[in-house]
C-alpha cells in the first residue's frame, strides 16, 4: 500500500530556479527508500516537499492521503507528528539537556511533563545513550549528537522517518551506527526515506531512487542492481 505518492511533481525556486522536475514515484508503507545522487541532485528538497517544509510548484503529492498543497498552518503541526526528520545539522539546543531536547517535541505536542520525560528515556534507551540524559548537547561527540537528533525524531513513534545525509559530518564507525539504527526502524515498521550521496550505504535498502539535476533518471528494486 502506498504512503507517499509522486505524480509529476515539480518545485521551482525564485528566479527560476528548477530544483525538481517532473517527479512521479510511489513509496509503500514499511519501504526504506535511499535517494542517491550528487549535492544539488534534488534530494533535500524532495524531502522538504514530504516533510511539508516546502509545497510542490506542480504536480500532486500525497503523504497518507494528505494532498501537501492544501495543509495550512494550523493543520501542519498536527500532521507532521506522523513524521520523524533527521536533518546533517543536529539543530540540538545548547541552554538544555540531552533529555530535555528529546522531550521537546511532545512537550510541544501537549504531552505532559511526566509521559514526556518517560518516553524520552525509552527513546533515548533505543539509540544507546540513556546513561548521558542529564549531559549537555556539547559535551557529546559528534555521532551522539546525531543519535540525540534520532531520539528525538522517533519520541512521539512516526509512521515516517525522513533522514537528510545523516551520516555526512560522521566518522566511519559512527555512520554505520547510526544507518545500523534507522535499518532496526525499519524493521520495526517505520517508512525510511534516506538522502545520501555515498554509494556504499545503499546495499541495505528495499529501493534507491537515483536523481540528477532535479530528474529521477532511474530507480532500483534492490541496491545491487545500482550501477547495472
Amino acid at each position: 500500500m502506498s504512503i507517499i505518492s509522486f505524480s509529476h511533481v515539480a518545485k521551482q525556486y525564485a528566479g527560476s530556479v528548477s530544483a525538481l522536475s517532473d517527479v512521479s514515484m510511489e513509496i509503500a508503507e514499511g519501504e526504506l527508500v535511499y535517494l542517491a545522487g550528487p549535492s544539488g541532485a534534488g534530494k533535500s528538497t524532495l524531502l522538504k516537499l514530504i516533510a511539508g517544509i516546502e509545497r510542490p510548484s506542480a504536480g500532486v503529492l500525497l503523504v497518507s492521503g494528505q494532498d501537501m498543497r492544501k495543509l495550512n498552518r494550523t493543520t501542519l503541526p498536527y500532521w507532521r507528528r506522523m513524521l520523524g526528520l533527521i536533518l546533517q545539522q543536529h539543530r540540538l539546543l545548547n541552554d538544555r539537556s540531552v533529555l530535555q531536547n528529546v522531550m521537546l517535541p511532545l512537550l510541544v505536542s501537549g504531552a505532559s511533563v511526566k509521559e514526556a520525560t518517560q518516553r524520552a528515556r525509552v527513546a533515548l534507551d533505543r539509540v544507546d545513550l540513556g546513561n548521558k540524559a542529564d549531559l549537555a548537547p556539547q559535551a557529546l561527540s559528534g555521532g551522539e549528537q546525531q543519535r540525540v537528533s534520532i531520539a528525538r525524531a522517533i519520541v512521539h513513534k512516526p509512521r515516517i522517518i525522513l533522514a537528510d545525509e545523516p551520516t555526512a559530518n560522521l566518522d566511519r564507525d559512527s555512520g554505520r551506527r547510526v544507518m545500523d539504527m534507522l535499518q532496526a526502524f525499519h524493521t520495526a515498521g517505520v517508512t525510511c526515506i534516506i538522502a545520501t550521496h555515498d554509494e556504499r550505504l545503499l546495499h541495505n535498502a528495499d529501493r534507491v531512487v537515483q536523481l540528477e539535476r532535479g530528474r529521477v533518471i532511474a530507480m532500483h528494486d534492490s541496491a545491487s542492481e545500482v550501477g547495472a
